[in-house]
């Protein structure tokens, strides 16, 4: 590939803003010190990002893992390692988001707006 455009990156990732957020946050992996996933010894951070886009190796769904991998210095095994860690983390959010809600569904059935708030004030 002579030169990365945006385009080709927009077959991978579908909103230029979420395209912008996951380069930034490759750019700055690469620049912790990351290992680059391609073959480009002298291209910018900013490119070899976009290539890694651009060629599906990094994605909205692994960039985490990417981070985690660095951080903790450990290589992810394989892709199914990788979703199962990514189910996993699914799953401890969902849990999460129930554990945290104020009010159970079970009580908001039949409720208007004024007597939930009138709950909420006692």
């Amino acid at each position: 590939m002579a030169r990365v455009t945006i385009e080709d990156c927009m077959k991978q990732i579908d909103s230029r803003f979420a395209l912008v957020h996951l380069a930034v946050r490759r750019v700055l992996q690469l620049r912790s010190g990351a290992q680059p996933l391609i073959e480009a010894p002298k291209n910018r951070e900013i490119v070899v990002a976009l290539r890694e886009i651009a060629a599906g190796k990094v994605t909205l769904e692994n960039i985490d893992l990417l981070e985690q991998e660095q951080v903790l210095g450990l290589p992810v095994a394989d892709e199914q390692v990788a979703e199962d860690a990514l189910k996993k983390q699914k799953e401890i959010k969902e849990a999460f988001d129930e554990a945290t809600s104020t009010v159970p569904e079970s009580q908001l059935e039949g409720q208007t707006s004024d007597e939930m708030n009138a709950s909420d004030e006692s």
